[in-house]
């Protein structure tokens, strides 16, 4: 049913399966089926002006899909890069920077506030007022600190 589709549509078979990878770069993530879907509306295009046989149809896809990938990911691969790296990781973001404690460090636990968020921190009893290092994270939101 479905081959027989295929062939009474002929050419347009691929520029409809191109428009349905196009359609799926939209729901699923990643910048993949962008590059299917425009080496399939090539050979669409192409079909509809010369006459071939399915099987090079096929194999020009293939190669032109796989072009269209490598050049897709050199080109705009970095596209993804953004000038905040730690948006998502902000404690790492800390690290290596020095604070001064409002509240003071006791049984290894405590607080610092940076800029406008107060964060909990592990290290040395220290008292208010004195300044400390990041020198890490648990992974999470509780950075590990050091006297300065």
């Amino acid at each position: 049913m479905i081959m027989q589709w295929i062939q009474d549509l002929g050419p347009w078979s691929w520029l409809v399966l191109g428009l349905i990878l196009l359609g799926l770069e939209i729901v699923v993530p990643g910048s993949f089926f962008v590059w299917l879907g425009l080496a399939a509306m090539i050979v669409g295009v192409a079909a509809l002006l010369v006459v071939w046989p399915w099987q090079a149809q096929i194999v020009v896809f293939a190669v032109l899909a796989l072009v269209l990938v490598i050049i897709g990911r050199r080109f705009f691969g970095g596209a993804h890069q953004t000038d905040r790296p730690f948006l998502n990781a902000r404690a790492e973001g800390y690290v290596g920077t020095t604070h001064v404690l409002a509240e003071p460090i006791v049984n290894g636990q405590g607080r610092v506030r940076i800029d406008d968020t107060n964060w909990r921190l592990t290290g040395p009893d220290l008292p208010a007022g004195s300044r400390v290092k990041v020198v890490g994270t648990d992974g999470g939101a509780v950075l590990k600190v050091a006297a300065a």
